[in-house]
């Protein structure tokens, strides 16, 4: 799936769900370490445990993060 963040660096947001987990994130654009560090660290976690710890988290004075449009994408993924 693909998603078109708002609001951040990142342009692009690429996942894959599988069994109601995060199987494989990639962000396009953005802070490619700190980036490549969410993917990581989510992947293989439940969607809805990925969702409630980024929801929400800003950066700097951004009202959204790359973390939060992540979470945002997961929930237009599921449906939430």
């Amino acid at each position: 799936m693909e998603y078109q963040p708002k609001g951040v660096c990142s342009n692009k947001i690429s996942f894959e769900i599988e069994d109601h987990k995060v199987k494989s994130v990639n962000f396009s654009g953005g802070c490619s370490g700190n980036t490549q560090g969410i993917a990581r660290l989510v992947e293989g976690m439940d969607i809805d445990e990925a969702i409630s710890r980024m929801e929400g988290i800003r950066c700097g004075f951004k009202n959204t993060s790359c973390p939060d449009q992540l979470a945002q994408a997961l929930k237009k993924a599921v449906g939430n």
